[in-house]
């Protein structure tokens, strides 16, 4: 096993606010690393049954003198509702868990989600653990306290900002994945680079093919690259009032796409490695970037296995109309997060309806 791999958010001018990420190959059986976690004696694990069939023997051993409630979720983000988390909350109210109990999240991104908005529900908020299995968890989604379900008129529109106690990450659990399921990961990876990191999104060319392979000590070069990324955003702005926006590239075309699609047809990564090609090539048409450079976050994203192309079926002004049900719509104008150089990202507002059109148009599978 190698070393752990040891981060910090520390969230800016706010003292005694902040967690440990904490990263390695085998951590389920670093017991070490697990001593503290959970301050009471009540522990409720949320997972789903393909990933507790895997991992939760392994969790558990770390916590052998815990009273442990297990919820088991359905897999699908079409069960990322409120009909989950109030069956956590009956599950939890039946065994009589208090304030003092820890939700430990055991699971991808929407095991997280769910689990952390329950958490933030569950008596008015009680501590929180993430413990991501899938790569879009890992790199993204289980770091900097967003929590929450959807609603069938848009994604996430219903949550709360909540960060867990600690994030912990076993890049062992990675090898059990679909390899449609990891390639949605590297998806959000992709995302850091273009938002402000070109020379990752070179690293990420240069390691393509060791990344693909899942070998582990790449791995963890890319999520900790990852995690640095959010931490330092999510720290300076916790409610995404400024800088955190920038996190949403590509995401107001996903979010719309996802929707559009009953959540049924896409992978949360693939919707938004399209929805990073569409935000590209609106760059591209305002003048911000070239064709060869979006050619590049093409060439990437096809070589990971993620699709570049919008689906012939998907009428673009569906897509635009959905896209105004976003979160960060202010005063009936979109948002957009853009690049205005390659590898550096601004929100623009007021782009015209015209040009978000061509891009979709422009975007469409030959």
């Amino acid at each position: 096993m190698g070393d752990l791999v040891r981060l910090s958010l520390e969230f800016e001018a706010q003292q005694n606010r902040g967690y440990p990420i904490v990263m390695a190959e085998g951590l389920l059986s670093r017991g070490e690393a697990w001593a503290g976690l959970v301050r009471g004696q009540q522990l409720c694990v949320v997972t789903n049954q393909a990933v507790g069939a895997l991992y939760l023997e392994a969790l558990l051993a770390n916590f052998p003198d815990k009273q442990v409630l297990t919820v088991y979720l359905e897999d699908g983000e079409q069960f990322k509702s409120m009909a989950a988390i109030m069956q956590i909350c009956d599950a939890l109210m039946q065994a009589r868990f208090n304030r003092d109990a820890t939700i430990m999240a055991l699971g991808g991104g929407i095991v997280g989600d769910v689990a952390g908005f329950a958490a933030a529900c569950y008596q008015r908020g009680v501590p929180f653990v993430q413990v991501p299995t899938t790569l879009l968890a890992q790199v993204d989604s289980s770091v900097g306290g967003k929590t929450g379900v959807n609603h069938p008129l848009g994604k996430n529109m219903i949550g709360a900002f909540y960060q867990p106690q600690a994030v912990m990450i076993d890049v062992a659990t990675l090898r059990s994945l679909p390899k449609r399921e990891f390639s949605a990961g590297l998806a959000e990876a992709i995302k850091y680079a273009l938002i402000g990191d070109v020379d990752f999104f070179a690293w990420l060319e240069r390691n393509r093919s060791a990344i693909v392979q899942q070998q582990a000590e790449g791995l963890i070069e890319m999520i900790a690259r990852c995690c640095r990324h959010k931490a330092a955003i999510v720290a300076s702005d916790e409610r995404e009032a400024g800088a955190r926006a920038l996190l949403n590239l590509g995401h107001t075309f996903a979010h719309a796409i996802e929707t559009l699609t009953r959540y049924e047809r896409f992978k949360h990564g693939e919707a938004v490695a399209i929805g990073m090609r569409l935000a590209a090539e609106l760059s591209r048409l305002l003048g911000y970037v070239s064709v060869e450079e979006v050619g590049r976050l093409r060439a990437l994203l096809q070589d990971v296995g993620l699709p570049d192309s919008l689906p012939r079926d998907l009428a673009a002004e569906e897509i635009l109309s959905l896209m105004y049900l976003d979160k960060k719509v202010a005063s009936g104008r979109l948002r957009l997060v853009l690049m205005v150089a390659f590898g550096r990202c601004e929100v623009i507002s007021g782009v015209a309806d015209e040009d978000i059109l061509q891009a979709l148009i422009v975007s469409y599978a030959d």
